[in-house]
């Protein structure tokens, strides 16, 4: 028979020993205070070995002071109406030059005198109003315009906005040449020569389509150029104009003297009285003003 062994227990003798772990904190770096980088141990920084040495790279100051910069947007000057302005003035232009090619092609053959039949040419100028209205128009237009960017240069009514300044040349240029027409017309109608005052009256709006043709270009330029292109550009259109006022005066004088019997001294009179003073007197008040502002 099997007899029951008794079943014995044993009992580690060993004290049990409970271990506690504590936890590791990670080392506080403190960055320098001088801003220097090159003084910080790459050893006592944490992370990988990428990151400890863009930590001392030179270039990158990731342990450095955070620096505030303030950045203010940048507002910039739009010439945007100035551009479709301009476009819009060449779009008319064209429009007269392709609808009234003919005129066109008589207006500068007449002013270069290349041809004999300047009576046919004039008649044939004279009965096409519509035009002559259209480039009397453009004269206006781009006098105005250049006006406003002589005042511009020269710091003529600063605070006043350039279109209201371009108005106001237009407004003038206007005035100027509507009391001319009309006083010319009243001396011819009172002395009796209204064939030499229409003569004079039609060589003065011919050379005047001509300068509004010839300005076009010079506008163009003034518009996108700096202070010193735009001296520039004002001097040599001095000149332009200057020129085309002296061929104006040397014409008008041959085709009155064919009208009436002239001399060259009381044509300088008049050109003295009627022509030269009036605009000297103007740049008189305008340079008074100018600087009084100042």
């Amino acid at each position: 028979p099997i007899q029951d062994t008794p079943i014995v227990v044993k009992k580690d003798t060993l004290p049990f020993r409970k271990i506690i772990r504590k936890p590791v904190l990670p080392q506080i770096i403190t960055p320098p205070q001088d801003d220097s980088i090159a003084t910080l141990p790459a050893a006592k920084i944490p992370g990988s070995r990428f990151s400890k040495q863009l930590a001392v790279h030179p270039y990158f100051n990731f342990t450095g002071k955070p620096l505030s910069i303030i950045v203010e947007p940048k507002h910039r000057e739009s010439n945007e109406a100035m551009f479709y302005a301009l476009l819009g003035l060449l779009l008319f232009f064209s429009l007269i030059k392709l609808l009234f090619a003919k005129y066109f092609d008589n207006l500068v053959t007449l002013f270069f005198r290349v041809t004999m039949r300047q009576q046919q040419l004039r008649e044939q100028l004279l009965g096409a109003p519509l035009p002559s209205l259209l480039l009397n128009v453009l004269f206006v237009l781009n006098m105005g315009w250049y006006l406003a960017f002589v005042a511009e240069r020269y710091h003529f009514l600063p605070d006043m906005n350039f279109w209201i300044k371009t108005a106001y040349g237009m407004l003038l240029v206007s005035a100027i040449y509507f009391v001319k027409f009309l006083m010319l017309k009243i001396t011819g109608w009172i002395f009796n020569v209204s064939a030499a005052s229409d003569t004079y009256l039609f060589v003065v709006f011919l050379v005047n389509k001509m300068i509004g043709i010839f300005l076009i270009p010079a506008i163009i330029l003034m518009a996108f150029s700096n202070d010193v292109l735009l001296s520039i550009l004002i001097v040599l259109s001095y000149i332009m104009i200057g020129a085309f006022f002296v061929y104006r005066f040397l014409i008008a004088f041959r085709a009155i003297r064919t009208e009436i019997k002239v001399h060259r001294f009381h044509f300088f009179l008049y050109l003295c009285a009627f022509e030269i003073a009036p605009l000297m007197l103007i740049y008189k008040v305008l340079l008074n003003f100018v600087e009084r502002s100042y």
